[in-house]
Parts: C-alpha cells; sequence; structure tokens
C-alpha cells in the first residue's frame, strides 16, 4: 500500500495527493489509484471548465479523464507532469467547446405573447380550403370524387389507394385521369366568358 499524502479542498473532503508510486500503481490499471487520481484532479479541472463559460462542464471533465486515463502508460513528468498533462487536455476540450458553439447558431427563447406574426392553423387552412375542394368536386361521380381525394388531398399512391377503394391500380390511374379530364374541361368551361361562347 502506498503512502497517502492527504490534502484539503475548499469545499470537498479529503483527497490524495498522487505520489510517483500512486501513479505508478494508476499506469497498471489499479481501481483505487485511479480513483485518488480523479479525486484528486477532477474538481481543479471541472472548475476551470465552468470559469471559462463550457456549456457542459461535466461531461467536458469526463472526457479529459478518458483521454488522461488511456494515456497513463506513456506519460512523462511525474505527477507534475500529469497535473500539466490533464490540464492541456481540459485546456483542448474548451477549445473544441468553443468552437463547436461558434458554428451553432445562438438560440433564444419563444415568447409567444411577443410574437405579433399570424398565420393561420394547418387546421384552419384545411376547413377553409375545404369548401373549395367540395365546390371542385361537385358534379363528378362518387367513385371520381373519391380517387381525387385519395390521391390529390390524401397524397396516397396508387396502391395504397387501389387497396383502400378495392380496385387494381390500373382502375386507379384510370378513374385518375378522368375525373381530371372532367375537372379541366369544365374549368376550361368556366373560364370562357359568356360572350365567346359558341352556342
Amino acid at each position: 500500500m502506498w503512502d497517502a499524502h492527504l490534502s484539503r479542498g475548499k469545499d470537498r473532503p479529503l483527497a490524495i495527493t498522487p505520489t510517483e508510486e500512486i501513479l505508478s500503481a494508476a499506469r497498471e490499471g489499479q481501481p483505487r489509484a485511479l480513483r485518488d487520481i480523479y479525486e484528486f484532479l477532477a474538481p481543479s479541472i471541472l472548475a476551470y471548465l465552468a470559469g471559462k463559460g463550457c456549456d457542459d462542464p461535466e461531461g467536458l471533465t469526463q472526457e479529459v479523464f478518458l483521454t488522461l486515463f488511456g494515456k497513463l502508460g506513456n506519460l512523462t513528468g511525474g505527477v507534475s507532469g500529469l497535473r500539466t498533462f490533464a490540464f492541456s487536455v481540459a485546456h483542448a476540450r474548451m477549445v473544441d467547446d468553443v468552437r463547436r458553439r461558434e458554428r451553432q447558431p445562438v438560440l433564444a427563447q419563444f415568447d409567444p405573447q411577443a410574437d405579433d406574426r399570424f398565420s393561420s392553423s394547418a387546421e384552419e387552412t384545411v376547413l377553409g380550403s375545404a369548401s373549395g375542394v367540395s365546390a371542385l368536386l361537385q358534379g363528378l361521380t362518387r367513385r371520381h370524387q373519391e380517387v381525387l381525394l385519395l390521391r390529390v388531398v390524401a397524397d396516397l399512391s396508387i396502391e395504397e389507394t387501389a387497396k383502400i377503394m378495392g380496385i387494381s391500380a390500373g382502375a386507379v390511374k384510370q378513374l385518375q385521369g378522368r375525373a381530371l379530364k372532367t375537372l379541366k374541361d369544365r374549368m376550361e368551361h368556366e373560364e370562357v366568358p359568356d360572350h365567346e361562347q359558341i352556342a
């Protein structure tokens, strides 16, 4: 067992100051040594990242330790090198966080009471246009109305429409074609002024 050098942080319980022996044990992957290093460095790294205004200082602190513990075997400089490397990684994560935030648009709170723009709801639009749709479909056979409602208004595929109507895909195409031709003929007839119509 290693000799523990204890230090007390301002707002944290007694923490072990890492020694060369603890660092050596951590390099071997001993959980207690890794925990001691974490408990010694984490509060300072967290405070550094929070002080720099990082969005998620806790998450970034965890990333620092994932990197740090992965590199313990190659670390030089003893305990001082450990601390220096840990804060170098923390600084790099902070810079990454700043760059990420600069690339993202700034999000602002939406206050619906302050928004003076107005647009109809989807329901109002549909209800408002429903009378126009039914007027347009008047005069068509029930089957023509049904095929146009399913294909155009409901935006269903030919196969989906055929399944719903209980007919073949070819029959749907034929019904749709006839219905559209009937509508086209009616609209062309309505667009011609009365004095230009041939009697």
